[in-house]
């Protein structure tokens, strides 16, 4: 599904998503990902979301965002919350949600220039 015609300015936006890959401006991702509203997307380590480790959640706090958009692939699920104590000790917001919405939630708070890092899991 296509989001936009044109490529916006911020070079962070989803401009595209799929269930295996996600468009980042002209970048194709066809891995998962944390996708910052500022700096470098970065390859995200989980395989899958059933992999997801305590070690995920410490890159995303390392990033120090205000809130988190996780996209649990073509189905909402919902980590264990031991999981997230690297966001909690820091007070960082999380919402978890499809792959999918979570890219449109993140663009839609892009827009308003929040600090939030969509880290996105694909569907292997």
């Amino acid at each position: 599904m296509k989001f936009q015609a044109d490529l916006p300015s911020r070079p962070n936006v989803v401009s595209a998503v799929h269930p295996d890959r996600i468009g980042v401006g002209s970048v194709v991702w066809r891995e998962s990902l944390l996708l910052p509203w500022q700096g470098e997307v970065q390859a995200w380590a989980p395989a899958g979301f059933d992999g997801l480790r305590l070690e995920d959640f410490e890159a995303i706090a390392a990033l120090q965002p205000e809130l988190v958009l996780l996209g649990t692939g073509s189905r909402q699920r919902f980590p264990k919350p031991a999981l997230l104590r690297p966001l909690m000790a820091r007070r960082i917001g999380i919402e978890t949600m499809n792959t999918a919405a979570a890219c449109r939630t993140y663009n839609v708070l892009l827009s308003e220039d929040r600090a939030v890092v969509a880290a996105l899991l694909l569907d292997a």
